[in-house]
């Protein structure tokens, strides 16, 4: 993990073509702003984690006949 000390109003980049900037630091809490390319998803930590709990949940018990029927209803 590579650690950076920034001030507000500077920036770190990465690669080519993504801009973090430092809003303002306040009482403990950072606000960031990031320049990326539109196709570029950015999101939380926690999110991202749920996401895929959520995914793997959806993903359990699914069994063929049931995905068959969905197929079947997707085709019309």
């Amino acid at each position: 993990m590579l650690i950076l000390s920034r001030k507000p109003d500077e920036s770190i980049v990465i690669g080519d073509n993504i801009i973090v900037k430092i809003i303002s630091v306040d009482r403990g809490s950072v606000k960031l702003g990031f320049q990326a390319p539109p196709n570029t998803l950015i999101l939380r930590s926690e999110l991202r984690e749920a996401i895929t709990s959520e995914n793997k949940k959806a993903s359990i018990g699914v069994d063929n006949h049931t995905l068959d029927s969905i197929g079947k209803h997707i085709k019309h």
